[in-house]
């Protein structure tokens, strides 16, 4: 059995719930988060669970001996040739890790999820949101189950460190990251080299191959302005006026379409406004956020980054690990940092490194009361001791979240 790294229960459990049936389980998320290690333990689970291992098909399209398998004809051909030689009895289960990179790929999956005269259970894998879209989509709707996998969150960064639940370990996990491949790295250099190659590596095959992007320099360099604004609220009109202000000449089409394209590679992720009366959706300013703080830690540590900014993301990146849809709030002139919702449960958060006086107190908490409705509402901060409850406002710690982002009784439906 290959390398099954560190077990990431959460989605073992996850997925386990849709085994057994013919809905395809589509594990996405960004380069190196470990949606690889993760298939594996699946098969790990299939197996004790007895299912003969020539009944597991595996392909890995990064490994460079499946170059050969450039089309989908390819690829059915291996899978025939498999059949042939295995001779397998009963379900077949297909794993296809990365499969955006076999042209045609759709066609296969489309086929394979839809024959009677066979019995397959297919599960794939893709570093890209856009990669089962579109014409597939609507193919397949109804008919696949999507995961996202996000590296390491904070519960399980302690629990592979061997640390306390505490404050300083959430610094500790703040400043480093939470790429898998992280911690087998025997210094800061080495992880800057690392993650200087995953950031190239991503940007050039995912995005300037992809969709033949024809500056190059411009789409890092936005990468590093998002990455240095991560938190910040913003417009496109405002980033293109800053790179025309350092007589870098782009338009408002351009970089929305650059964006778009990083985004897709889950590199960076975006909070929209959400105004919380009128329960719509505005256009314009949005926040984003970055997918792991060791981009920020390892490759941009001279942007200035505070404490309270490099929270926020942290606070963004455990809701959206949880299930959350997040929005930025606004009611009545005020911005609440995150609207989260998942299923018939919502709750407003506000985040600050510290509340160190009365006037921060009265800064967080003042846009969450000024709410008028009965949902949870948090402000989450790095202090050393959790203040008594306000009109109804908890305080969290932030190394403490995760518990109370745990599913609560539905209190009411904000839609």
């Amino acid at each position: 059995m290959p390398d099954l790294g560190f077990i990431r229960e959460k989605y073992l459990e996850n997925i386990s719930h849709y085994l057994g049936n013919r809905l395809i389980k589509v594990v996405v998320g960004q380069r190196r988060v470990g949606k690889s290690y993760i298939l594996r333990q699946i098969i790990k689970k299939l197996i004790d669970e007895g299912v003969d291992t020539v009944n597991v098909f595996y392909l890995n399209k990064e490994y460079t001996s499946f170059d050969f398998v450039a089309h989908f004809t390819d690829l059915e051909m291996l899978v025939n040739e498999y059949r042939d030689v295995m001779k397998p009895r009963g379900k077949i289960y297909l794993f296809l890790d990365e499969i955006q990179n076999v042209e045609g790929w759709e066609r296969l999956v489309n086929s394979y999820s839809q024959t009677y005269t066979d019995d397959f259970e297919l599960f794939i894998s893709g570093s890209n949101s856009h990669f089962l879209s579109g014409e597939l989509a609507s193919l397949l709707s109804g008919r696949y189950i999507q995961f996202e996998v996000f590296p390491f969150n904070f519960q399980e960064f302690v629990k592979l460190s061997n640390l306390e639940n505490s404050r300083d370990s959430f610094l500790k996990y703040m400043q480093s990251g939470g790429l898998p491949d992280l911690f087998r790295l025997p210094d800061d250099e080495a992880k800057r080299h690392y993650l200087s190659a995953v950031k190239d590596t991503v940007l050039l095959r995912d995005i300037i191959q992809r969709y033949n992007i024809k500056d190059a320099r411009l789409l890092e360099d936005l990468f590093a302005f998002l990455v240095n604004n991560v938190s910040n609220m913003i417009s496109i009109t405002s980033i293109v006026n800053y790179f025309n202000g350092k007589q870098r000449k782009t338009n408002y089409e351009t970089l929305s379409n650059y964006i778009e394209h990083i985004r897709s590679t889950f590199l960076i992720h975006q909070a929209v406004r959400y105004h919380i009366k009128g329960k719509e959706i505005l256009s314009g300013n949005c926040k984003y956020y970055i997918n792991d703080l060791s981009f920020i830690n390892f490759l941009y540590p001279a942007f200035e980054h505070g404490y309270g900014y490099m929270l926020e993301n942290l606070v963004y990146l455990q809701l959206a690990y949880s299930g959350y849809k997040v929005y930025v709030g606004h009611m009545r002139g005020k911005e609440i940092d995150f609207v989260a919702m998942k299923n018939d449960r919502v709750v407003y958060l506000q985040v600050t490194y510290l509340l160190t006086d009365q006037s921060t107190i009265e800064r967080e908490y003042s846009p969450l009361e000024s709410i008028p409705d009965n949902y949870e509402k948090f402000v989450v901060s790095l202090d050393d001791l959790a203040l008594p409850n306000r009109r109804g406002i908890k305080h969290v710690l932030a190394w403490q979240l995760d518990e109370v982002l745990l599913p609560t009784k539905k209190i009411s439906t904000l839609m």
